[in-house]
């Protein structure tokens, strides 16, 4: 089992909720176990949990930066 944290930076919308949006959608992707909304350089920290390294890049690279709103990503994978 691979853990990871990734730290998820928003973009603006129209809409006051954007951030809520996105961690709404980030929420339902398969392998996500939380998200919260944090204040700071980042607006968003996903806990993710995956088989192996390969199935947490699909999640990552392919799920959470393909979700609407995600301008960019930042990876923290558990070592010990």
């Amino acid at each position: 089992m691979v853990t990871a944290f990734v730290l998820v930076k928003v973009g603006t919308g129209e809409q006051l909720n954007f951030a809520k949006l996105a961690k709404d959608d980030i929420s339902k992707i398969e392998g996500v176990k939380s998200v919260y909304g944090v204040f700071g350089r980042y607006d968003l920290v996903v806990h993710v949990e995956a088989s192996n390294l390969e199935e947490l890049s699909r999640i990552i690279m392919d799920k959470i930066r393909a979700t609407s709103g995600v301008l960019s990503t930042e990876s923290l994978i558990i070592g010990y």
